[in-house]
């Protein structure tokens, strides 16, 4: 407690509230999680190529003139990460910031594959439990996802809660959802990522089973665990059905007077937030954190042609996307679907600036919008040199550099967007407009880019250049004699 002094004297209420505010930070920081995050490499693993990948390689290999079966058969080359391993570890420790841990410590492991049973080994498990028992840590953290029998040896083992890289993102993305779609899309990944990691006995003592020792007495708890888990999944569904029915009814009318929805992708954490309010004066929120947007935003924007479109900010990808969070949002990602235009946005100061890239063009494959018109945009440029800046713009011809956070390049940005838009294309006409059609007047001066205007008389003759659909409109005031 502040004396009567500390009272009294000037600026003694700002400490107060400052040495309070000290102490509440204290609190929570005491009250957040501490982790032992556990990294594992393998350097031997192979993996099987997606059907993306497998398509892409045949084709490839018939334009080499090789035999495309003998290609779709090869299993992908080792997957290590060696040459970014740093840059994919601070990764994970971002990932374990953003759900609210403290990281007590960190292990890191290499192996040339998997262990079946604990995904590390004997060895590294012991050692594991020792870092638990030295940090007082109360979570484990594995950057790689968990069989559920690999979750349950590792569980029974160690003295805390075990969480795998799904989870861990589960969990990020459930504190961040602020809408109703949000919150039940994210129960519903939980839900379908939990329901085969049920443990018990309930099969053996089922009386569905057949054979000796089978035969139970009914249902037993799992069983129960399981038919309610299955029955929210099929409510939740229902719902989010109802909201894509809603979706799809807002689309129809906005579809009704065509503008076209121009997306934002990127990796997480690439300035697609910041970039959003840059462009449309908007206020969403901005943020270090991963996945900070979860919920989709659309805002209105006018392009230099005065085309107007719909600019829509949506949730970051990540490497390795758990597939769960790419089904169960698939109807947050319908902008992404249905936009016309992508804008990429890549964080030009990350040292795995291309391989962020993949990431995101892989995400896009599996949502099937991988051949809609694409623009690079290089954000966060202002922490790039001129020299790095300028061969960055020379090996993508087409990018943007821009710096969503100062405001730089966003004339650019808007130029390259009027541009590859395709849909309700630019055309060029000649109008003959008499004065009194105000309302027209006022439609093409505010909705086109007016070349010439003359006046004769009582009539008003315009050269305008701009969408297609608001041109047509105005047909019968088409012009095509004269200067």
């Amino acid at each position: 407690m502040p004396g009567p002094k500390e009272k009294g004297r000037p600026g003694g209420n700002r400490l107060l509230a400052a040495r309070e505010e000290a102490l509440l930070r204290a609190r929570q920081a005491e009250l957040r999680e501490h982790a032992v995050l556990v990294a594992v490499e393998f350097t031997g693993e192979t993996r099987r190529l997606s059907k993306a990948e497998a398509a892409a390689r045949t084709a490839a290999a018939v334009s080499r003139g090789e035999d495309p079966d003998v290609v779709a058969e090869v299993v992908a080359a080792p997957v290590s990460d060696s040459d970014d391993a740093a840059a994919w570890l601070g990764e994970f420790q971002e990932l374990a910031r953003s759900a609210g841990a403290v990281i007590a410590d960190v292990l890191v492991q290499k192996r040339s594959r998997p262990d079946p049973a604990t995904l590390v080994g004997g060895g590294k498990l012991e050692e594991i439990k020792a870092a638990v028992a030295r940090t007082g840590a109360s979570l484990v953290l594995f950057n790689h996802d968990l069989t559920p029998s690999q979750a349950r040896n590792v569980e029974a083992d160690l003295p805390c809660t075990v969480i795998d890289r799904t989870q861990l993102i589960l969990d990020i993305f459930a504190n961040h959802a602020r809408t109703r779609e949000g919150q039940l899309q994210v129960e519903l990944a939980q839900l379908e990522y939990q329901l085969p990691r049920l443990a018990g006995k309930g099969k053996a003592m089922s009386q569905l089973g057949g054979g000796i020792g089978t035969r139970g007495p009914g249902e037993t708890k799992l069983e129960t665990d399981k038919r309610k888990i299955r029955t929210r999944i099929d409510h939740i569904r229902e719902q989010i059905e109802g909201i894509r029915r809603i979706r799809r009814q807002q689309r129809q009318r906005r579809e009704a007077v065509p503008v076209p929805t121009v997306a934002l992708v990127g990796y997480t954490n690439a300035g697609k937030s910041t970039l959003f309010n840059a462009l449309t004066g908007a206020a969403v929120l901005e943020s270090a954190r991963m996945f900070a947007t979860l919920d989709p935003k659309l805002r209105q924007l006018q392009l230099p042609s005065r085309r107007v479109v719909l600019l829509s900010d949506t949730v970051g990808f990540i490497r390795n996307l758990p597939h769960a969070l790419v089904t169960s949002f698939r109807a947050t990602l319908e902008e992404v679907e249905r936009a016309e235009l992508l804008l990429h946005v890549r964080d030009a100061s990350s040292p795995v600036m291309e391989e962020h890239g993949r990431q995101v063009e892989k995400v896009l494959a599996e949502l099937e919008v991988g051949e809609k018109p694409v623009v690079e945009v290089l954000n966060k440029a202002d922490l790039l040199g001129e020299a790095e800046r300028a061969r960055m713009l020379e090996t993508m011809p087409g990018a943007v550099a821009v710096s969503g956070l100062k405001g730089e390049g966003m004339e650019e940005l808007l130029l390259a967007m009027d541009a590859a838009l395709t849909t309700d294309p630019l055309v060029k006409a000649k109008f003959r407009i008499p004065q009194a059609e105000g309302a027209v007047l006022a439609a093409l001066d505010s909705g086109a880019v007016v070349l010439r205007r003359r006046f004769e008389g009582n009539l008003v003759y315009l050269e305008v250049r701009g969408p297609e659909s608001l041109l047509e409109r105005y047909r019968r005031f088409y012009w095509v004699g004269g200067k």
